[in-house]
């Protein structure tokens, strides 16, 4: 991990134990609650007699779930630290994944998916890791975060193939049984090594010392200006946080919906379900150094553009994939999407380089109310056209829209200027 100055006992800024930290917690969030939904897919659809729009509503309840309890989840994540939140999380989520594993009704599934798993997973995973993060780096913190965020495509590339492979030798029930334990065991411990900002340890960000002049030569042109901690009102004055919401909306909502029938959509293209899944892993592993070279980038560019150019490329991979016709084609796609998935680090970053680090996760957490809809209504609707007719033709075609607006959406975005209250004395 990249050296920094001002450290606590010598050797490594804690700062990137930090980060290695939320590694671990993300890549088992990521490989078996975000990934893993679209390898339970198939297997749910057919035990419980389901439709896939019936299949894809779960995740999108799921999600105006983690929306309406976003800013409150954020709230507590700033009062009470990612640590406890992760902790409790887990632990909760692991006893869900276990009654999971005996529900035998799409109802019941429902209670307990949404009563359980999803209302613990969106309040404990959702915002702490990219908090803490926030927390320890500013001038780092699009690399910082892009190597946190690029653990969730870790998990989902060793842990989706793992499941489906789990689920074939032995069920869908056991499978969730196991993912649930291995969370817990693995999540609580990693949890107790997240402090909660530098200051805390006597450190700085990015490990600098107040004295030295390194920051001052590191900073990039737009990361070079002064940070401002806005309060919840302050942010929601601004037109920057309600264009942030939407162009993350956006990304959020196409991404979202396509990792969820990611493996359908496979099998629509001619693909066995195993060879589905075999995909999304490799997808979710090229996406790993997609994530940390443009979050790299995102350090020294503007991010905003690089948002934008981004989603260009989205539309335009998935315009390669409506007229893909073999194999070849679909790993072409592939490997085009998976810089896509890459840009998420500097969607949060950009939350923090705008409003500041003291409300992070509840900023975050009040922006979920809108960027949620997007996975919130995209999966069913994706779910109800292939029912319709049989095909994703429509719905890959609506993405590309989705992706044409988030380009001009991240083109024209532009930070917010400081809050008149605030004097010099209050600018960090």
């Amino acid at each position: 991990m990249p050296p920094s100055t001002n450290k606590k006992g010598g050797g490594i800024f804690y700062g990137w134990w930090i980060v290695a930290a939320t590694c671990v917690v993300n890549a088992m969030g990521g490989g078996v609650y975000f990934y893993g939904f679209s390898v339970f897919f198939l297997p749910i659809k057919e035990a419980l007699k389901l439709s896939s729009a019936s299949t894809s509503l779960i995740f999108s309840l799921s999600r105006a779930e983690g929306a309406i309890e976003g800013p409150l989840a954020g709230y507590l994540i700033d009062r009470y630290g990612p640590r406890r939140m992760l902790t409790v999380g887990s632990l909760i989520v692991a006893v869900g994944y276990i009654l999971l594993s005996r529900v035998n009704s799409f109802a019941t599934f429902l209670i307990v998916y949404l009563g359980i798993v999803s209302l613990a997973f969106n309040a404990a995973f959702s915002g702490s890791t990219m908090a803490v993060v926030n927390n320890w780096f500013v001038r780092r913190k699009g690399l910082a975060m892009a190597i946190s965020i690029a653990a969730f495509s870790l998990g989902g590339s060793i842990i989706a193939p793992l499941l489906a492979f789990g689920i074939h030798h032995l069920g869908w029930r056991t499978a969730l049984i196991l993912s649930g334990v291995l969370l817990a065991a693995i999540v609580v411990p990693f949890a107790q090594l997240l402090k909660p900002s530098p200051e805390a340890m006597g450190l700085q960000p990015d490990g600098d010392n107040p004295n030295s002049k390194m920051a001052e030569e590191d900073k990039s042109d737009e990361v070079n200006e002064e940070v401002v901690d806005f309060t919840v009102r302050e942010a929601f004055k601004t037109k920057s946080y309600w264009i942030l919401a939407i162009g993350t909306m956006l990304r959020t909502g196409t991404l979202g919906t396509i990792i969820v029938h990611f493996v359908p959509m496979m099998v629509w293209k001619g693909n066995s379900e195993q060879s589905a899944a075999m995909m999304l892993g490799i997808l979710a592993f090229l996406s790993i150094p997609m994530r940390i070279g443009i979050g790299w980038l995102g350090d020294r560019w503007s991010r905003p553009k690089i948002l934008s150019a981004g989603m260009a490329l989205g539309a335009i991979s998935l315009l390669w994939l409506q007229n893909a016709q073999g194999v070849r084609e679909i790993w072409i796609f592939i490997c085009v999407f998976a810089v896509v998935e890459g840009l998420s680090a500097l969607n949060w970053a950009l939350v923090g380089d705008y409003f500041g680090r003291k409300r992070f996760a509840t900023l975050r957490g009040f922006l979920s109310l809108v960027y949620s809809w997007g996975m919130i209504i995209m999966p069913v609707l994706a779910g109800y056209i292939f029912d319709r007719t049989d095909s994703y033709t429509i719905v890959i075609w609506i993405f590309i829209g989705m992706y044409v607006a988030g380009t001009l959406i991240f083109a024209l975005i532009q930070k917010p200027k400081p809050p008149i209250r605030l004097s010099p004395g209050l600018v960090k």
